[in-house]
C-alpha cells in the first residue's frame, strides 16, 4: 500500500516507529488545510505560515500523546487552534501598527469585479475576525474547513449542541454586520 493511501493513524504509527518520510506525507495532507484555517483565525499570512510550522513542531513533539481511536485530523486542529489562540493573545500583548495604512491594495491593471469580490472578501474576513474567538473557530472549522458538528466539538470539547449554538450565533452576528454592507 502506498503511503498516501494509508489511513493517518497508520502513518502516525510509522512516524512513531521512526519513519520520518512518514512525517513529510503527513504534513503534504495537512500542511494546506491547517493554514488555511490558522489564516481564517488569524486574518495575517505571515503568522498564518509561522503558525503553522509551529504546529507541525508540536505535532512532532506531541505524537507520543495521539491516541489512535481519536481522528488525527481532530487532534491536528485542536492543536491548530490552540496555537492561533496563543498567537492572538501575544498579539494583544504586543500590539503593532502598520507602517502606511493608506497603501492602495488594488493594482491599476484589476477589473472593477475583482476590486469588488477582493472587497467583499476583505469585508467578511474582517467581520470574521471580529467574531468572539469561540464563534470564530466553530465557523471556520464548519465553513471552511468542512468538519461535522461532531468533529469541531472535539476540536473545542464541548458538545455538539454547544457547537451549534455558537455557529448559529456567529452566523446571526456575520449576518447583522453585513447586512448594511450587502444592501
Amino acid at each position: 500500500m502506498q503511503l498516501h493511501e494509508q489511513p493517518d493513524s497508520e502513518v502516525v504509527r510509522q512516524i512513531q516507529s521512526g519513519d520520518d518520510s512518514a512525517f513529510d506525507e503527513l504534513m503534504g495532507r495537512y500542511k494546506r488545510p491547517v493554514v488555511n484555517f490558522v489564516f481564517r483565525m488569524l486574518g495575517n499570512a505571515d503568522d498564518a505560515d509561522d503558525v503553522a510550522q509551529e504546529v507541525f513542531v508540536r505535532v512532532y513533539q506531541k505524537l507520543d500523546t495521539y491516541r489512535p481511536e481519536t481522528k488525527f485530523s481532530t487532534w491536528l486542529f485542536a492543536l491548530a487552534r490552540n496555537a492561533a489562540i496563543d498567537r492572538l493573545r501575544w498579539r494583544k500583548r504586543h500590539p503593532t501598527e502598520s507602517i502606511d495604512p493608506d497603501s492602495p491594495l488594488v493594482a491599476a491593471t484589476d477589473t472593477a469585479q475583482e476590486v469588488d469580490a477582493r472587497e467583499l472578501g476583505e469585508l467578511i474576513a474582517a467581520a470574521v475576525s471580529e467574531l468572539p474567538e469561540d464563534q470564530r473557530t466553530v465557523l471556520v472549522l464548519a465553513e471552511y474547513q468542512g468538519m461535522s458538528h461532531a468533529e469541531i466539538g472535539a476540536v473545542m470539547r464541548c458538545s455538539e449542541k454547544s457547537v451549534e449554538a455558537r455557529l448559529y450565533r456567529a452566523k446571526q452576528t456575520l449576518r447583522r454586520g453585513l447586512r448594511p454592507l450587502l444592501e
